[in-house]
């Protein structure tokens, strides 16, 4: 469970990475070199993802769970917005989803 976890977490960071350099250039005018590493990081964020032993759609439904966590403490520690008990009751909710649908797997 942990290693799935870290692994969704990883998978998670190149995810959001892969999404906010471009962001960065279009929204913040940085350079379109930018455009380089979030390819290279979108395409990790892929491979991560085949590197999960359930069926693609289990292995997606149980990786949104960490993303949610994963993008609000972007949020938190890129962004500098602060969280409310909303956002993290929020993300332990769709933490513990993840680690429901986890437990499951070659179970039925």
């Amino acid at each position: 469970m942990l290693k799935t976890s870290l692994l969704f977490f990883a998978t998670a960071l190149c995810e959001i990475l892969g999404c906010y350099l471009p962001w960065l250039w279009l929204k913040r005018g940085a350079t379109p070199l930018l455009l380089i590493p979030a390819a290279v990081s979108l395409a990790m964020f892929v491979w991560l993802l085949t590197l999960h032993p359930a069926a693609s759609g289990r292995v997606y439904a149980a990786y949104g769970g960490v993303y949610i966590l994963t993008a609000l403490i972007w949020l938190r520690v890129v962004d500098g917005v602060k969280l409310s008990p909303y956002d993290w009751v929020g993300a332990g909710v769709a933490f513990c989803g993840m680690l429901i649908i986890v437990a499951g797997w070659g179970r039925g």
